[in-house]
């Protein structure tokens, strides 16, 4: 973890940033809970912990500052809220989730596997792709033997 920081430390240092306490406690509260994929709201909460005096809006700047400088990504599972991902460093692109509509477990899939897909859409559409992101919603491992696939794929009656 010390390295990590420390690399986020001289990438905001090299966008003329600093790593203030507030930022650093942010961090940490996201290297500790990286799978989780939390909020803004529940960063927050744990940051509170560590740094009882950081306003939620800290948190929201700084989560801000990190998804611009491309430490974060900002991700969507459909539930509502806007969650923050660390972007693997050696990656090319985001890495790609696996969300149970059970249980709401997002697993990540760390594997690159839309490389001919880019490129047919980039010839065909004359589209040059930046980045892509990829999220598979269906039923996990842990619950698959639970549940009545047939049930889970019929449409859910809206309110």
């Amino acid at each position: 973890m010390e390295e990590r920081i420390e690399r986020i430390r001289q990438q905001l240092h090299e966008s003329s940033y600093k790593l203030t306490p507030q930022r650093e406690a942010t961090l940490r509260v996201l290297l500790e809970n990286e799978e989780k994929h939390l909020s803004a709201e529940e960063v927050w909460l744990l940051v509170k912990q560590k740094a009882p005096e950081t306003g939620l809006a800290t948190v929201y700047r700084t989560l801000e500052l990190m998804s611009e400088l491309g430490i974060l990504d900002k991700v969507n599972f459909g539930d509502g809220a806007v969650r923050y991902d660390f972007r693997n460093e050696d990656a090319e692109h985001h890495h790609h989730h696996l969300i149970c509509v059970e249980c709401g477990t997002v697993d990540e899939i760390h594997e690159d596997l839309l490389g001919e897909v880019e490129q047919a859409v980039s010839e065909k559409f004359h589209f040059h792709i930046l980045d892509h992101r990829l999220s598979f919603h269906g039923v996990c491992h842990r619950c698959i033997d639970n549940v009545d696939l047939d049930e889970v794929s019929k449409p859910k009656p809206q309110m």
